[in-house]
């Protein structure tokens, strides 16, 4: 089995981001691989020990892509794919998705594993619309991937009225959530033999392709701009007879919250 495995840079939402005239300021931002991808990466590591499964990890991304990459060799991942391509900077799940085709193309996988959103944008889009391109079947949110034979998987989705199971022939996309692993930390071992290895890095023309062929010159979505959430206002606090606070809420959650 071929697993084709993705990774996205995201900013690491541990940190305090601040926006200024309506974009995100880039001084002292760390980024991070998108937490639900990391998912996915342990996924198909596990599918590799458990299954024998060839993985193959692809990132779009700049030069800094690389360090990700590393790291999920470190966690397991046989190849890495890099696609390096300026043009694609301020590129769509639709983009993506187009992109991640032309990748799957070439490689003829079985498997597609991918995060099941990103961090950054919460679309949750990009893995579906690779499936609808390839005409192949998907399954989202998923949470369990057992091996039923070389061309069937049995996978476990969160649903909206519990969990359902699925047997899914292949080749198929899925998308993972964050309730189907717990991603490992790299061993030093892995850490040091991951500096070593080769990373495949290419631009959209070696690919076999160009920014309008993708959907570059025609976007379906665009980032008008970002804007602090509001800040939550404190609460109130009441002390003394518990009637007369009863009173007081009451009277408040009437003529001032207008809930009741």
């Amino acid at each position: 089995m071929k697993i084709l495995a993705t990774a996205k840079k995201v900013v690491d939402v541990e940190l305090t981001i601040r926006v200024d005239g309506g974009a995100i300021v880039e001084d002292g931002l760390q980024y991070v691989i998108n937490a639900w991808d990391e998912n996915a990466v342990e996924a198909s590591v596990q599918l590799k020990e458990n299954n024998g499964a060839q993985t193959t990890l692809v990132s779009i991304g700049g030069t800094d892509n690389t360090d990700m990459i590393r790291k999920c060799y470190a966690m397991g991942i046989d190849d890495g794919i890099h696609i390096d391509d300026p043009a694609l900077e301020k590129a769509d799940s639709f983009v993506f998705a187009n992109v991640l085709q032309k990748v799957y193309e070439n490689g003829e996988y079985d498997l597609v594993i991918t995060g099941k959103q990103a961090q950054d944008t919460d679309s949750g889009q990009t893995g579906i619309i690779l499936a609808e391109n390839l005409g192949i079947a998907c399954v989202s949110n998923v949470i369990s991937i057992d091996v039923i034979d070389d061309a069937n998987i049995k996978v476990s989705r969160l649903g909206d009225a519990g969990t359902e199971i699925l047997e899914v022939a292949l080749p198929a996309v899925v998308t993972v959530s964050d309730s189907i692993n717990e991603p490992r930390l790299p061993a030093m071992r892995g850490i040091m033999m991951a500096k070593k290895k080769k990373i495949q890095t290419m631009d959209l023309a070696g690919l076999g392709t160009s920014y309008e062929d993708v959907g570059g010159s025609a976007l379906k979505s665009e980032v008008a701009e970002y804007m602090e959430s509001e800040t939550r206002q404190a609460g109130q606090k009441f002390e003394g007879d518990a009637a007369e606070i009863t009173a007081k809420v009451v009277d408040l959650l009437a003529n001032e919250a207008k809930v009741l």
